[in-house]
C-alpha cells in the first residue's frame, strides 16, 4: 500500500511540475507570437568555397494573401569589403523563376526587422516583392557569378502546425 501511495504521490508532483513549465513556454510563446510565426518562414542558406562560408542569405516570407510575395532578405559576403548591392554585382534572386518587382534597402532601424530572425549588424537587409502566385510552394533561388546558387523553399501553409492547449 505503502508503494502505490508513493509511486502515485510522485506522479502528481512530476504532472504537476510539467504543466507549470507547458504554461511558462506557451507563455512565452505568446510574448513574442509574431517574431515565433516568421521564425517559421524564414530559410537560410549558405555558399561554399571549399569549406568556408563565402555568402550567407536569409530570407523571411511575409505572407499576405491575394498580395505580391514578399520577403524580408538578409545577405552576407565574407570577403566583400565594399557595399555589395543584392540587385547589382552578379547577383540574382528569383522566386519560381521570376524576377522581383522591387528591391528595397531596409535601415537597421526599420520595424521590418524588429521581429525577423537572424538579425546582424554585418548583414544587408532588403524587402523584395515579387509579382503574386498562385502557387502554394515558393521556390527562391540565389544566384551570384562568384559563389554560386543555392535554393531555399517555402509554403504559403504553415509548415509546423503548433495548437495552444489549455491546462
Amino acid at each position: 500500500m505503502g508503494r502505490v501511495s508513493l509511486v502515485l504521490i510522485i506522479s502528481i508532483l512530476l504532472l504537476g511540475c510539467t504543466s507549470k513549465k507547458e504554461r511558462d513556454l506557451m507563455e512565452m510563446y505568446d510574448k513574442n507570437i509574431k517574431y515565433n510565426k516568421n521564425l517559421q518562414k524564414t530559410e537560410k542558406i549558405q555558399l561554399y568555397d571549399g569549406d568556408s562560408t563565402v555568402a550567407m542569405l536569409t530570407a523571411t516570407y511575409l505572407y499576405r494573401p491575394k498580395m505580391d510575395e514578399e520577403f524580408v532578405v538578409g545577405i552576407h559576403i565574407e570577403d566583400d569589403e565594399s557595399d555589395y548591392n543584392l540587385t547589382e554585382g552578379g547577383y540574382i534572386l528569383t522566386l519560381n523563376g521570376k524576377k522581383p518587382k522591387e528591391v528595397r534597402v531596409l535601415e537597421s532601424n526599420s520595424t521590418k526587422l524588429k521581429d525577423i530572425s537572424f538579425v546582424t549588424d554585418w548583414g544587408v537587409y532588403y524587402l523584395v516583392s515579387f509579382p503574386h502566385t498562385g502557387s502554394k510552394k515558393l521556390n527562391m533561388i540565389f544566384e551570384s557569378e562568384v559563389y554560386g546558387k543555392g535554393s531555399l523553399s517555402f509554403a504559403k501553409v504553415s509548415k509546423y502546425v503548433f495548437t495552444k492547449q489549455t491546462f
